[in-house]
């Protein structure tokens, strides 16, 4: 721990205490937590983002949206909006935040909302529609005012919770304790293969109590890159000049990603669902330019594209590299079944 951490440690305990005190007292009944006779998955995290929410939402919208009338349920993190605001053909990631509007832009069966408080957000859904069937919770772990019927605890391979502190000398939102509100535990962005050993070594190490069950997923980068008004084989961004946008919590993945296809590439990055100003468009711009002549494209996330893509970026150099999650070791099967098993058994008419 390096001395600045040693220095926060003091104010680390006290805010760990007072998360600690909070979550006892909606486990006692203390303070008012909501039950909703359905269907309710949350999808979180012990630590301040970059777990991978994003695309396992997507996993579970893919899995279930074919059977069922789903909707999402974000906050709506960098929105201008207050309260509770629902997606339609005019809504733009300044109404709901960039994550939720990637959701609506991909998926056109599913209904996106946000709402701060997620009690309220839940009800206004089932207004809005009464054949909602499931409900989508995106960062929802600490928000204890409601309870789901199941939910996804997230840790990155290489960042577990239990390798990291409370705030500030860490990024943990609470205690690691907070992780036996979890039904399953996902380790995220893993490696393509992990041996058995290991994965026995990370099992031991979470220490998850005998009802919980423990995953393990990996980051599939698509084979083309999306833009306004082309497609490319990623392969051939080797023969571009790349310039690298990111405003997301961690683009390790993605920097290592490309190193490993020697694609030569200039890295901004900006901060976790960045609002972009317009010094910082000019700035993209000028660094664009400065690239130099011939084959060059502006990459970014997805979850990016989704609001640079409203900018003044001349939206033919602006590309981004879809994602998707994939399971080890089998896992997706069962997974998948849990998840299911458990929709079918909660079902509003059962």
């Amino acid at each position: 721990m390096s001395i600045l951490k040693i220095l926060l440690f003091p104010i680390s305990i006290l805010y760990g205490l007072i998360t600690y005190l909070r979550n006892k007292f909606y486990d006692i009944g203390l303070f008012k937590v909501t039950e909703f006779d359905m269907p309710i998955i949350s999808v979180g995290n012990l630590s301040m983002g970059g777990t991978g929410k994003t695309p396992h939402i997507e996993y579970l919208i893919r899995l279930l949206s074919k059977n069922y009338k789903l909707a999402t349920l974000s906050r709506g993190y960098g929105r201008k909006t207050k309260g509770f605001f629902i997606a339609d053909g005019l809504t733009n990631a300044q109404d709901i935040g960039d994550e939720p509007m990637q959701f609506h832009q991909k998926f056109n069966n599913v209904t996106v909302a946000v709402d701060a408080n997620r009690v309220e957000g839940v009800n206004e859904i089932l207004s809005a529609d009464v054949e909602t069937e499931v409900i989508l919770l995106d960062d929802a772990f600490q928000h204890r005012r409601i309870k789901p019927g199941f939910q996804i605890l997230l840790t990155p391979f290489n960042d577990l919770f239990t390798d990291d502190y409370v705030f500030p000398s860490g990024r943990l939102r609470e205690f690691k304790t907070g992780k036996s509100r979890a039904d399953v535990v996902v380790v995220t962005k893993c490696p393509e293969e992990i041996s058995k050993q290991k994965s026995l070594d990370i099992t031991e190490k979470l220490g998850l109590d005998g009802s919980q069950e423990l995953f393990f997923s990996k980051i599939i980068y698509g084979d083309v890159v999306f833009g306004w008004d082309k497609i490319l084989d990623f392969d051939d961004l080797i023969e571009y000049k790349v310039l690298l946008v990111t405003g997301i919590a961690n683009p390790t993945s993605l920097i290592n990603h490309l190193k490993s296809y020697d694609i030569t590439f200039k890295h901004l990055k900006f901060a976790d669902h960045y609002n972009f100003s317009v010094n910082d468009i000019l700035k993209i711009n000028s660094d664009f330019v400065n690239l130099g002549s011939g084959k060059k494209i502006i990459l970014t996330t997805e979850k990016d594209y989704v609001r640079l893509s409203t900018t003044s970026i001349h939206k033919s150099n602006l590309m981004y590299l879809p994602i998707s999650i994939g399971f080890l070791n089998g896992d997706k099967v069962k997974l998948d079944k849990k998840i299911t098993d458990y929709v079918k058994q909660n079902k509003r008419d059962s």
